[in-house]
């Protein structure tokens, strides 16, 4: 797929990874609805990039404001042939601490947002592309999750999360049989530990122990440009399709 004539959804888009995905593909041509829970985020990190983008406040778990989302896009841009979901939280709790359960409240907030958030955009981001006109290779659009290393290797703190990332990567291969049909694509990237708010909010002995204990090479965090780089790998090469792309230089 071309990417100087793609139309991307990108939420998360006000910070870390989503931020620097939106920077890549305005850098390499294409247009781009930026959302993100927060709007100052957007204002300030966004918007500066140019005549190519347009923000929107977005709650990804309230199904109103994704469809709004969508349909400004197809109004703003013409079409839609990308969607990137990066939004995310990390709601870190045991199971069990000091006696206290891990909140149910947080359980559902963390589901709603990383799971129930991100098949939401894929719902509503799928039916506008398929209305596109199909490409050389009978393709209408591409859908880039985010997953996560924690899918299968998280850390004291995670369950929550680490369940989140787990759905993604199952949904995977599902939901790329049910929009094959469309010519849709559905691809998700698993990265390791990134230099993003996510990993700022560790205590520092804790993120130098998982690089010095976990990260086989290169030995330090991944850079959001990194991801972003491969987002854009993803969308212009029609190949990649139904599978989980681990991005986490090794980590054991």
């Amino acid at each position: 797929m071309d990417i100087q004539h793609v139309v991307a959804l990108v939420t998360g888009a006000g910070s870390g990874l989503g931020l620097a995905t939106c920077q890549a593909l305005v850098s390499a041509g294409a247009k781009v609805m930026a959302v993100d829970v927060d709007e100052e985020r957007l204002v300030n990190n966004v918007l500066p990039l140019g005549p190519n983008v347009r923000i929107q406040r977005v709650d990804v778990s309230n199904d109103a404001e994704v469809k709004a989302a969508v349909d400004f896009a197809v109004q703003a841009f013409g079409s839609l042939q990308v969607a990137v979901n990066c939004a995310g939280i990390l709601g870190p709790c045991k199971t069990l601490s000091k006696g206290e359960l891990f909140p149910l409240s947080l359980w559902n907030q963390v589901i709603s947002v990383n799971l129930t958030g991100t098949f939401n955009v894929i719902r509503h981001a799928s039916l506008a592309m398929s209305h596109n006109t199909v490409n050389e290779d009978g393709e209408r659009g591409v859908i880039v999750n985010t997953s996560s290393g924690a899918a299968w290797q998280g850390q004291m703190g995670q369950a929550a999360y680490s369940a989140t990332k787990a759905g993604v990567m199952g949904m995977t291969l599902p939901v790329s049989r049910d929009l094959a049909q469309h010519g849709v694509r559905v691809v998700a990237i698993a990265p390791g530990l990134f230099e993003t708010g996510m990993s700022a909010g560790m205590p520092p002995k804790v993120s130098q122990g998982l690089i010095d204990n976990s990260i086989l090479f290169p030995h330090r965090m991944g850079r959001p440009q990194e991801f972003a780089s491969l987002v854009q790998h993803i969308v212009e090469n029609a190949y990649f399709n139904a599978t989980t792309i681990s991005l986490d230089a090794g980590t054991r």
